[in-house]
């Protein structure tokens, strides 16, 4: 199917197009994407599961990696196919206007929930390192990100991504390093492997990994990056060889976004297990430091910050493409930042507990997931719209099946929160 767009496609033949580069160069979307599996709400998430439970939760924080890396690579491929986002094809095919208003309030509800869980999370961590007020944090993150959207407005997506790729390289090196320092125990993790539980503490915190790991506006975000990325390139051979690089995009981001989260529970598995406090991030950081010193406590604050930044930014980006998709209306990026900054900076403000703001922020998401994951298997299975790059049946079904355990997981998940179990 011909891509969207107003210049003329390059052809497969052309100097320069996709069948003539080389891997590492059509490398880069799924790493911006794959950011949103390492934001803040994954932190709280991991180490909570660690501290409290051991290596019992191992198993779920593998299976939301391969979950995303279906999800994340349905998302990419839909955007390298069509030429068009996501958001932008849900915008086409919702004929009620009131229909896609509302589907773009959800949406949008998503996109803010995910930006205050960010910017809470980088103003946590500028109090830890610095002792700033979470408020004044909180701006210096929302300042920092406007700057980072800057790059990808004037300089494009390319050098978005070396900015985004250098704060992922932070985010690893500051949530992995503990585990250097407090080796986990190796029969530990064989046993985490198993697929159980131990009562609904445990179900919480397993629907509360995934529903940090399986983030809507990275969906969303994943075609449009896709698209923004590769936008003139056309022809089955062009197309066929970019779908070969992103699985492998997507694969790398995934091993990455894996290895940090898993890293996480075992740290907090192995040196914090029984710790009191660690249900926040400040009693993390301070359970880290009391049982690891202060290096590791200060690369976690360190990682936590460009989690923060990289996410928050990713999320903006996301929320830009979920309103000109479904409304038609392209805002300025740096003036919808600077519009977004503001829930989260009045929260802060109004000194309300940043734990539990991480917290409603993960219930919001989890009512955002199923209008995100139905479309995108639905999309991607249509041959009208992707032709000979359809889902092969049992890629659906797989789709499907995620689908059907992330829907559930988050409808146990809201269920756990409301009646307090």
């Amino acid at each position: 199917m011909p891509k969207s767009g107003t210049a003329p496609a390059p052809t497969d033949a052309r100097p320069g197009t996709v069948a003539s580069t080389r891997l590492l160069w059509l490398l880069g979307p799924a790493l911006v994407a794959g950011v949103a599996y390492l934001d803040p709400g994954n932190v709280a998430s991991n180490m909570t599961a660690g501290a409290r439970f051991g290596y019992l939760l191992v198993w779920v924080v593998i299976a939301g990696n391969l979950m995303a890396w279906l999800i994340q690579y349905l998302s990419a491929k839909l955007g390298i196919v069509t030429g068009t986002s996501l958001p932008e094809i849900l915008g086409a095919r919702l004929r009620s206007r009131h229909g896609r208003r509302l589907y773009w309030l959800q949406a949008e509800l998503v996109a803010m929930a995910t930006d205050l869980a960010e910017i809470i999370g980088g103003a946590v961590a500028l109090y830890l390192l610095f002792g700033l007020p979470l408020l004044a944090g909180g701006i210096i993150t929302g300042v920092i990100s406007m700057l980072v959207l800057a790059v990808q407005t004037r300089r494009g997506p390319r050098s978005f991504e070396r900015v985004i790729l250098a704060l992922l390289l932070i985010i690893a090196v500051g949530f992995t390093a503990g585990v250097f320092f407090a080796p986990p125990d190796a029969a530990g993790i064989a046993g985490g492997l198993v697929p159980r539980f131990e009562g609904a503490n445990s179900v919480l915190l397993a629907a509360s990994i995934l529903g940090a790991t399986i983030m809507p506006h990275a969906i969303y975000a994943h075609s449009a990056l896709a698209r923004d990325r590769f936008p003139d390139v056309v022809g089955p051979t062009a197309t066929r060889r970019l779908l070969w690089a992103t699985r492998w995009d997507v694969s790398i981001a995934m091993a990455i976004a894996g290895t940090v989260n898993l890293a996480l529970l075992l740290l907090a598995a192995s040196a914090l297990q029984g710790a009191p406090g660690t249900d926040s991030l400040p009693g993390a950081y301070a359970a880290l430091q009391t049982n690891l010193g202060p290096i590791v406590a200060t690369l976690f604050a360190v990682g936590l910050l460009a989690s923060g930044l990289a996410s928050t930014s990713v999320g903006a980006y996301a929320g830009a493409e979920i309103m000109h998709g479904l409304l038609h209306v392209r805002v300025p990026l740096l003036l919808r930042r600077l519009v977004t900054l503001i829930p989260a900076l009045l929260i802060l403000g109004l000194g309300f507990d940043p734990t539990l703001a991480l917290v409603l922020s993960q219930v919001v998401l989890s009512f955002g997931i199923p209008f995100a994951l139905i479309p995108l298997i639905w999309l991607t299975s249509r041959r009208d719209l992707l032709g000979d790059h359809t889902n092969r049946w049992f890629t659906t079904v797989a789709g499907i099946v995620a689908a059907v355990l992330l829907v559930a997981l988050n409808v146990v998940l809201l269920v756990l929160i409301f009646t307090g179990a």
